[in-house]
């Protein structure tokens, strides 16, 4: 018998995708969890036919025995709900930021916004599966990493860890995502008229998500310098990461380095030497693809990191992340 799993905020990119892709899964069957206003959305996702469909209130998901609450709300929806949902006996996954930094000065700092339920920050396991898969097991709160970090962070670490970059140089991540990254909710930054045929950047030197970075890779703030821009397309996140190594060191070096780090690992893809990865690869996947070059005379790296942003960078990793904690194939309906 498939076990249920809820979802809070089901007619969100993020969300709509956590039901597609837990439609299809062989262990759970999703239950949309109604919140808010959201049932007065004008323009609702075609979902899967005949899902349960009930008000998101704790009675209710103790009643219909939820295994798993997805929350993929915003930030301040998510520390209002997580731990009502919890004394239910739920796990929770949250896809939002609220839970990921792990202190409430943290989190102010980045997001500018006081944290409304900081005794969770110390419980919740951040979720990036190939750096905390043994913690995610035992956890019954996830918080679920960011896209842009996602990708940044699974480029970024193994360099560290290997001793191969020269830190003295600083390393810069140069991110480009598509416009569902920053959610269906209107905006004129993301109306078709100033997204098409425009290329731009945004939240310059505060990005929100540069303390996950710095928190997962290893590297302090002084040696990391990030810039988001908005594609032109609907999903997908390509980073592209400029750093050093030390003189002499090849591509081949540094391949070796992230082959050794992600040899087990089922959602990464190293890239052959004289191959980079592109959207089009990861699009509608739940895989990481990774390339490297290198000029051996002077040191310089361009590392390139590829996610499909609403899948590796969201639902995607979330069930990877809820497979684990419930004792699944990690890759269950993810392959």
């Amino acid at each position: 018998m498939r076990q249920l799993v809820g979802v809070v905020g089901f007619r969100g990119y993020s969300g709509a995708e956590l039901v597609k892709i837990l439609a299809a899964h062989r262990r759970v069957e999703p239950v949309l969890l109604e919140h808010g206003q959201d049932g007065d959305d004008p323009r609702p996702f075609r979902l899967p036919k005949g899902l349960l469909k009930i008000p998101c209130r704790p009675e209710l998901v103790a009643e219909h025995s939820l295994a798993a609450v997805f929350l993929a709300t915003p930030p301040e929806v998510s520390m209002e709900l997580t731990r009502p949902l919890l004394e239910t006996g739920a796990k929770v996954i949250d896809l939002s930021g609220a839970f990921r930094l792990r202190t409430a000065e943290r989190y102010a700092h980045w997001y500018k916004e006081q944290h409304t339920d900081a005794g969770l920050l110390a419980e919740a396991v951040y979720g990036l599966p190939e750096f905390y898969r043994e913690q995610i097991r035992g956890a019954r709160l996830i918080s679920n990493p960011g896209c842009y970090p996602t990708a940044a962070n699974l480029a970024i670490r193994p360099l560290i860890r290997s001793g191969l970059l020269d830190r003295s140089r600083g390393l810069i991540c140069d991110a480009k995502s598509g416009v569902s990254g920053a959610g269906r909710k209107p905006s004129l930054k993301t109306s078709f008229c100033e997204v098409t045929e425009n290329f731009s950047l945004y939240s310059i030197l505060n990005h929100r998500h540069v303390p996950e970075v710095l928190l997962n890779s290893g590297l302090e703030e002084e040696e990391f310098s990030f810039t988001a821009h908005l594609l032109p397309v609907d999903r997908g996140i390509l980073e592209t990461i400029y750093c050093r190594t030390s003189v002499g060191k090849t591509t081949e070096d540094l391949l070796s380095a992230y082959r050794q780090e992600y040899a087990a690992e089922p959602f990464i893809r190293i890239y052959p030497q004289g191959h980079m990865p592109d959207l089009l690869s990861v699009a509608h996947t739940n895989f990481c693809d990774i390339g490297v070059t290198v000029a051996p005379a002077s040191g310089r790296v361009v590392v390139a990191s590829a996610i499909d942003n609403l899948v590796k960078g969201a639902a995607g990793q979330a069930i990877q992340n809820m497979n684990l904690c419930m004792g699944f194939a990690e890759t269950e309906g993810l392959l």
